[in-house]
């Protein structure tokens, strides 16, 4: 039942898709032309930078384990089953 909307919109929006294809009709009446430029010269800047110190070193981190035992199984409801 949920697919006939969706087959109801999907056809709605190829029909709207092939209106607008064949509906606008776009002609070139004009060529495109870049304009004419003159570059002479210039300079590159030029920068100072001064940074901070990183210092990377090693550290030791103790990971703490943890044990986890399943809880035990009611053995009334095992047997009823």
């Amino acid at each position: 039942m949920k697919t006939a909307p969706i087959l109801g919109i999907a056809v709605a929006a190829i029909v709207a898709i092939g209106a607008a294809v064949y509906l606008v009709d776009i002609d070139q009446t004009e060529e495109a032309a870049l304009p004419e430029i003159s570059v002479e010269g210039g300079n590159m800047p030029e920068f100072e930078a001064e940074t901070g110190d990183i210092e990377v070193g090693e550290t030791e981190v103790t990971v703490p384990t943890l044990e986890i035992e399943p809880p035990e199984e009611d053995t009334d409801l095992a047997q009823n089953q």
